[in-house]
C-alpha cells in the first residue's frame, strides 16, 4: 500500500496509480474552502472517514495525504468485518483560526451531492461542534454530539482497541496477556492518548509519556500515575511496547535502528513511512508490529455503531474483537514471514475480493 513519487506525477497519474473510485475537488471562493473528498472503495458499503483540517505544505502533500489515508478505511473496514467502505476528506488551512460555520456547512454541501457514497466524522483538526455544522446540510455525517442523537466522543473506543491490539502483541510475545508490569512508552497525550493512558493504568501497567507539548505531557503522566519522558528521547530507551499516538511516519529508516522496545502498537495513522521498506525492517529486527489501521480501528467502529444503531455495550464488543483479529494477522506474519502490514493486507485484500464476487452475482 505504499505510495511513492507524488511530487512528480501529475495529478491524474496519482489517481491511477491509488485505483480510487472518486475524487472530488472541493473549492469555494466566498468561504475560503478548499479540500478533497476521496472515495477509495465501496465494495462493502458506503465509504466512511474522517474530515482532516490541516495547513499542507503543497496541495500535492495535501492530495497525497486524502488518498492514502481514504484507502486506509477501506482496508481498515475490511478487516475489522464492518460493512463499510473506504474514503477521507481533507480541508487545506489552519484549522485554529481557518474554520468558520459557514466554511463547515458549506463543505457539508459538497458532502450531500455525493448522495450517501461517503459519510464522514472528525479527525485531526475537527471536532463534534464542526460535525454538527456539517450535520446541518447533510445527514451524511456521524460522530455528532451525543445530545443530537450521535455517538459522541469516539477516543475510549479508539483507545480500547488500541488497548486489545497491545493486549494480542503482548500474549504472541511473552506467551500470556497480562500487562501487570510492563512497560509501555505512549507517544501523543491527546484525547487517543490520554484514554489510552487511563486504560493501561487500570492494568497496572508501568506508562511512559511523551508529547511535543511537554506540558501537556507532564500534566496527563501526573492525572494518571504516568512518567513523563522527553519527546526526543523516547526512541533510545528500552520499553516492551512503543505506542504512537500522534502523527504517523515515525517508524522509518532513521528511527528503526534506535527501537529498542519488542512490540509496536499505537492509534497514529501512517505508522510506517514506507510501507514496504519499514515492515520488512520490522520484521528482520524481530519488532512485533500491529498495523494501524487494525487496533487504531475503534474510531470507525464506534460511528459505524452510531449508523447502524448499536448500543455502548455493543460497540464495546465490536472494539474488543481487535484482540482476536490482530492474534490472526500476527500468527500468519510469523507463518508465513513476511511482515505483518503485508499479512494484514492480505486478509482484508480477501474479504474484499470474496464480497465483490457476491455483489457481482446480482
Amino acid at each position: 500500500m505504499s505510495l511513492k513519487s507524488f511530487e512528480e506525477s501529475s495529478v491524474f497519474n496519482q489517481l491511477s496509480k491509488c485505483s480510487h473510485q472518486n475524487v472530488v475537488f472541493c473549492s469555494d471562493e466566498d468561504t475560503g474552502l478548499q479540500a478533497i473528498i476521496a472515495i477509495h472503495d465501496t465494495t462493502l458499503g458506503p465509504a466512511l472517514g474522517g474530515t482532516r483540517m490541516w495547513t499542507y505544505a503543497t496541495e500535492a502533500d495535501a492530495l497525497k495525504d486524502v488518498l492514502r489515508l481514504s484507502r486506509t478505511m477501506t482496508y481498515k473496514a475490511a478487516i475489522t468485518g464492518l460493512n463499510l467502505g473506504g474514503g477521507n476528506a481533507v480541508i487545506i488551512g489552519d484549522s485554529s483560526t481557518g474554520k468558520t460555520e459557514a466554511l463547515m456547512r458549506r463543505f457539508g454541501r459538497f458532502i450531500k451531492n455525493l448522495n450517501g457514497s461517503f459519510i464522514t466524522a472528525e479527525d485531526l483538526g475537527t471536532n463534534p461542534k464542526d460535525m454538527e455544522y456539517i450535520r446541518m446540510e447533510t445527514q451524511y455525517v456521524t460522530g455528532v454530539p451525543e445530545t443530537l442523537g450521535g455517538s459522541g466522543d469516539p477516543s475510549p473506543i479508539a483507545a480500547k482497541g488500541v488497548l486489545m491490539g497491545i493486549k494480542a502483541c503482548i500474549k504472541e510475545h511473552f506467551g500470556n496477556d497480562s500487562l501487570i508490569g510492563r512497560t509501555v512508552a505512549v507517544q501523543g497525550a491527546g484525547q487517543v492518548g490520554e484514554n489510552l493512558i487511563h486504560l493501561l493504568r487500570e492494568e497496572h501497567t508501568k506508562v511512559y509519556v511523551s508529547d511535543i507539548n511537554e506540558e501537556r505531557a507532564m500534566l496527563v503522566a501526573a492525572k494518571y500515575g504516568a512518567h513523563a519522558i522527553p519527546n526526543n528521547s523516547i526512541l533510545d530507551l528500552e520499553f516492551d511496547v512503543y505506542a504512537p499516538c500522534a502523527m504517523g511516519a515515525t517508524i522509518n529508516s532513521e528511527t528503526i535502528p534506535r527501537m529498542k522496545c519488542a512490540i509496536i502498537a499505537g492509534s497514529a495513522n501512517n505508522q510506517l513511512a514506507d510501507e514496504d521498506v519499514h515492515g520488512q525492517m520490522l520484521l528482520e529486527k524481530g519488532i512485533l508490529y500491529a498495523p494501524d489501521y487494525l487496533i487504531n480501528a475503534g474510531g470507525m467502529i464506534n460511528c459505524y455503531s452510531e449508523l447502524a444503531g448499536f448500543s455502548r455495550k455493543r460497540t464495546m464488543q465490536l472494539a474488543e474483537n481487535i484482540y482476536s483479529a490482530t492474534r490472526g494477522v500476527l500468527q500468519k506474519s510469523i507463518r508465513d514471514q513476511i511482515p505483518a502490514n503485508r499479512a494484514a493486507d492480505i486478509i482484508a485484500e480477501k474479504r474484499i475480493s470474496d464480497i465483490r464476487k457476491i455483489k457481482g452475482s446480482f
